[in-house]
Order: C-alpha cells, then structure tokens, then sequence
C-alpha cells in the first residue's frame, strides 16, 4: 500500500470485500472449534446404556413350578462417556413362574433405600434387611408398617422359545413414583 491509499476514503467494494474476508475467516475458524466442542461433550450428554434393555436373563426351564421366586444376574453391555463393556452385571431381578409359560419379574433392588431384597422361603415372601420391608411373591407391600413407599419394581418380560427375556431397569429409591434412575 502507498501512504496516500491509507488516507484516501474507502469505496463500497473494498468495505464490502474486507467484510467478507472478516466473515467468511470467522466461519472457516468455527467450524472446526464447533465440531471439537461437540466431539468431546457427546460422550458426557448421550445417557448410558444399560437401563431399560431387553436382556436374556434364564431358560424357563430354571424356573420351578411351583412359583417359588429364584434370583438372577442381569448382565449387558454397556457404554459410559468413552467406555464400552462387554457383558457386565448390572443388576439382579426375581423371577416367578405365574403360569406354565408366564414369568413375573421384580428388580431385586429395595424401592426404599436402595439395598438387595432376600427371598424367604419360611414365609414365603421378600425382605429386606436394611429397614425389614416385606413384600408379598406379587411384590405388593405385605406389612402396612413398612418403611417402603412402593410395591417391588415390577419388570416386563418376554418370553422367546425357551428363554426368559427381561426388560431390565433401575428406579430412584425413596420415592412413591416409579422413575427410571
């Protein structure tokens, strides 16, 4: 530039194409910075698996029937911010025969404060020990006196051939309301 251009007045054209330069270099510069940004907060927004899957959890053979209730692992894969895992334990459900090919499931998770529910054969109901909640084989609240706000979380299930299929969940402890954790 000569030193006279630096005083003269600037025309449409150079206003128009030096804004242009401006705009366009700070689109060109945040793109990428937004795709950055995005890539790595994906793994912290997206919600971990696990909950809420449809799960292979016994062959119905496994199950007596009698409708006395067993305990069973519930194991899936799971994918937490960047980590995938392979066949982990996530929880444990009961399962009961109800019919010759019916299944009721219960997570086995105390709505109340959150400990493992026992089975007990002697009365032939649910306990847990961390409060002595009871509940009857159909997950209701056996004593009017306990502690817990709701019935035993109820599971779907399915069954395919010969297998018990479960739609396993966990769900805030402490509450009336049945939400998923």
């Amino acid at each position: 530039m000569h030193e006279s251009s630096l005083n003269e007045p600037l025309t449409r054209r150079e206003i128009f194409k030096r804004g242009a330069a401006i705009v366009l270099g700070v689109v060109v510069s945040l793109v990428p910075a937004v795709a950055g940004v995005v890539v790595l907060l994906d793994p912290a927004r997206r919600r971990s698996s696990g909950n809420g899957l449809l799960v292979p959890v016994a062959p119905l053979a496994a199950l007596p029937a009698d409708g006395v209730p067993r305990k069973f692992s519930v194991t899936a894969n799971r994918t937490d911010a960047w980590n995938k895992y392979t066949d982990v334990p996530v929880g444990a459900v009961y399962l009961r025969r109800t019919g010759p090919k019916t299944v009721a499931a219960f997570n086995a998770i105390c709505p109340h404060a959150g400990g493992f529910i026992n089975y007990e054969a002697q009365c032939q109901c649910f306990h847990c020990p961390l409060h002595n909640s009871q509940f009857a084989l159909d997950g209701s609240i056996q004593d009017p006196r306990s502690p817990s706000p709701r019935p035993m979380d109820s599971l779907p299930v399915e069954i395919r051939g010969d297998e018990i299929w479960v739609r396993f969940e966990n769900f805030q402890a402490g509450i009336r309301q049945k939400i998923p954790a």
